[in-house]
């Protein structure tokens, strides 16, 4: 059985990147093929192209660490407008000032979270956990989704008991503290709005403060129709429509999660463009156990079983199948090659 030709995290302890950036297994230029018969009639090829020359393998992924800061300063701005979003909101009988605190405060957990992951996440990879803390990124990014869901279903249901039995509202102090709100969470969205590309981690939390800054316009709106219409039922509908929109980000980032949680193919890399971007390379005959997944935000993995009989050849397609993978952003590459068909071995693998 082909030994495998591995670029992840065990095998990280790489060597400084040759200049002109020359493809990982080219630390190897004498690929050791050995022909081992068990009894089988298997050849067994190990061209071992372990180089990393290519790149220093590094699994930071987009956990938020760099966006720490805006992070920080949007979850004290968050913490101090709380309080008085719950202030106003219970002297106003406000159930949109309400919703939108509840909404505030788990924005208050998901920064938290977010902050504690930025720097867990962080922590060196061991012995038995070779990505370290990566995936707590991930692990962060759907607890807020899902908290999100949760607490959005809360104020659905109070929405519609307010919708049958209207209650008079404050409206002059809940538009004061409404607007304030959206001055308030839209700095904060600012603060993440850079590091919410990059990180699921941080889009998790700018989901949570885009939320906010909606559900604050939405309530301004409401005050603004309350003061001036008299129709105490636009509180409840305002709570009822950022409530659905917030709904539709925190799925989609539950989704999202799940997916990469699963190790299912990223969205943007076709698992069949991969296959065929293989098969393409001269010598290899059949590419088969193929998977793609993401680890974290950023960071991408494949490893695949490639069936090469030429011995001579190994090195030359392990090179080309490393500088493949890189059309797709992917890095962490593990490629086992075989030079004969290994059925009764891999039986798994082909049914």
């Amino acid at each position: 059985m082909g030994a495998s030709h591995h670029t992840g995290p065990e095998r990280d302890r790489a060597p400084s990147p040759a200049p002109g950036g020359a493809p990982d297994a080219h630390a190897h230029p004498h690929p050791h093929v050995h022909g081992h018969g068990h009894g089988h009639g298997h050849g067994h090829s190990h061209g071992h192209g372990h180089g990393h020359g290519g790149h220093g393998h590094s699994h930071a992924g987009g956990d938020g660490a760099g966006h720490a800061g805006g992070l920080r300063l949007a979850l004290v701005l968050t913490v101090v407008f709380l309080v008085v979003e719950i202030v106003g909101g219970v002297l106003a009988n406000s159930l949109a000032l309400l919703a939108d605190a509840g909404h505030m405060f788990t924005d208050v957990a998901a920064l938290s979270l977010s902050l504690f992951v930025a720097w867990f996440s962080r922590q060196p990879e061991t012995p038995r956990r070779t990505y370290g803390y990566l995936r707590w990124e991930i692990l962060a990014a759907f607890l807020n989704g899902a908290t999100l869901l949760l607490i959005s279903g809360w104020i659905i249901s109070e929405a519609l008991l307010r919708l049958r039995h209207p209650e008079p509202v404050a409206s002059g102090l809940m538009l004061v503290v409404a607007a304030a709100s959206v001055g308030t969470n839209l700095a904060s969205a600012y603060a993440l709005h850079g590091g919410s590309r990059e990180s699921l981690n941080v889009r998790g939390a700018y989901i949570h403060v885009l939320g906010d800054l909606l559900g604050s316009v939405g309530t301004v709106i409401a005050a603004l129709l309350v003061r001036y219409t008299g129709w105490l039922a636009a509180d409840p509908v305002a709570s009822i429509v950022m409530t659905v929109l917030i709904m539709r980000g925190a799925w989609r980032l539950v989704r999202e999660s799940v997916d990469i949680l699963l190790e299912s193919t990223p969205a943007h890399i076709s698992a069949g463009a991969v296959r065929a971007q293989l098969t393409a390379i001269p010598g290899i005959e059949s590419v088969h156990d193929l998977h793609v997944w993401t680890v974290t935000s950023g960071v991408i993995a494949m490893s695949a079983h490639a069936i090469v009989r030429e011995p001579e050849r190994h090195q030359h397609v392990l090179e080309h199948m490393h500088d493949a993978m890189r059309l797709f952003g992917i890095d962490h590459v593990t490629i086992q090659l075989e030079r004969q068909e290994m059925y009764e071995r891999e039986r798994h693998l082909h049914q």
